[in-house]
C-alpha cells in the first residue's frame, strides 16, 4: 500500500472519529481504510488506535505518530501548494546568457515589456561572447546567434539578425570608398576574436558569392568595444544591426559595399530540456518570440 495514502487515511480516521467517515472523505471503502491503518501499525510495530464497536481512541504511540506525521503532511501540502502557485505564476530568478550586443535600447525595451508582464521574475542577464555550458554554469537559458545551433540543446528560433560591414565616415574620408568586397582587404579592420571568418562569403547581385577577407589591425571579444573602436577611426568592422541601426540612420556610420550582404543568422533561445519547464523560463521564451523583431 502507498505509505503517503496510509498517513492521510490515519489522520482522517483520527479527526473524523471513525473509519466510515474517513473513508467517505477520502473516497475509499471503510474496509480499505481499516487496511491502511493496519498496514501502518504493522510497519511501525505498534498499535496506534484502541478500537471498540462504538469508539476509537489513540494509544500513546498513536498520539505521538499523529502529531509528527501530521506535521509532515502539513509540510507536504504546503510544498504542493507552492508548486501549484509556481505552475500558475512565473516567479523566481532566471539566469540568462546573451551576446554582448544585446546591451542596446532595443533589447532593454524588450526586457521592460517582460518585466511589466511578469513582475515576480528577476532576470539575471550575463552578456558575454562565448558559449557557456548551461548545465555546468547554472544557466536557465542562452541566446545564441548562429546558423547551426548545437544538436545537444533544445533551440527555439526567435528572429533573423543581419550583420553589416561599417566604418566611421572620417575613416573612409582618408581613402577611397571600397567598390567591391575585394577592396575591403585594403582597409584596416577590427575583427571579432570569438568568430571564425575563414571561408565566410558575401552574397551580391544575381546571387554572386564574394569571399570576405579582412586585414586585422585589432581583435576584440567585446562587441561594444569594437563599435567604439570603429567610431574612433581604428578601422572597419562587421557588426550586428541591433547595435548600429541608430548610428547608420544618423550618419555616424556608413555601410560598406551595400550591394553585398552576409547571410542572416538566426537568434535562438537554447535550453537543456523541454520537460518540467519552469513557468519563468517558458514565459520568457514565449515573450521573446513574440516581441523580438517588432521593436
Amino acid at each position: 500500500m502507498d505509505r503517503l495514502t496510509s498517513l492521510r487515511v490515519f489522520r482522517e480516521v483520527v479527526e473524523s472519529g471513525s473509519f466510515t467517515a474517513a473513508a467517505e472523505r477520502i473516497g475509499i471503502s471503510a474496509p480499505m481504510a481499516s487496511k491502511h491503518v493496519a498496514q501502518l501499525e504493522k510497519s511501525l510495530g505498534a498499535r496506534l488506535l484502541h478500537r471498540s464497536s462504538r469508539h476509537l481512541s489513540l494509544t500513546e504511540a498513536g498520539q505521538a505518530w499523529y502529531e509528527q506525521s501530521g506535521r509532515a503532511l502539513d509540510l507536504l501540502d504546503a510544498a504542493e501548494a507552492a508548486i501549484g502557485q509556481t505552475s500558475a505564476t512565473p516567479r523566481g530568478q532566471l539566469k540568462v546568457s546573451a551576446p554582448v550586443w544585446c546591451a542596446t535600447p532595443r533589447f532593454a525595451r524588450v526586457l521592460a515589456g517582460y518585466r511589466a508582464q511578469c513582475p515576480e521574475v528577476v532576470v539575471d542577464m550575463h552578456l558575454e561572447n562565448r558559449k557557456v555550458d548551461l548545465a555546468a554554469d547554472g544557466y536557465d537559458l542562452a541566446l545564441r546567434a548562429t546558423q547551426e545551433p548545437s544538436p545537444a540543446l533544445i533551440a527555439r528560433p526567435l528572429c533573423k539578425l543581419q550583420f553589416h560591414l561599417v566604418a566611421a565616415p572620417g575613416c573612409i574620408a582618408r581613402g577611397e570608398l571600397p567598390a567591391t568586397p575585394a577592396d575591403l582587404a585594403k582597409l584596416d579592420a577590427i575583427v571579432p576574436s570569438y568568430v571564425n571568418l575563414e571561408g565566410f562569403a558575401l552574397k551580391g547581385p544575381g546571387g554572386r558569392q564574394a569571399p570576405l577577407r579582412l586585414q586585422p589591425v585589432m581583435k576584440s571579444d567585446d562587441t561594444n568595444l569594437t563599435l567604439h573602436a570603429v567610431h574612433a577611426g581604428i578601422g572597419i568592422s562587421f557588426l550586428p544591426e541591433w547595435l548600429i541601426d541608430d548610428d547608420l540612420a544618423a550618419g555616424r556610420l556608413v555601410r560598406l559595399v551595400p550591394d553585398y550582404a552576409a547571410p542572416p543568422v538566426t537568434l535562438f533561445a537554447v535550453y537543456t530540456s523541454r520537460q518540467y519547464m519552469a513557468p519563468k523560463l517558458r514565459s520568457f521564451i514565449d515573450f521573446l518570440g513574440a516581441r523580438l523583431g517588432k521593436v
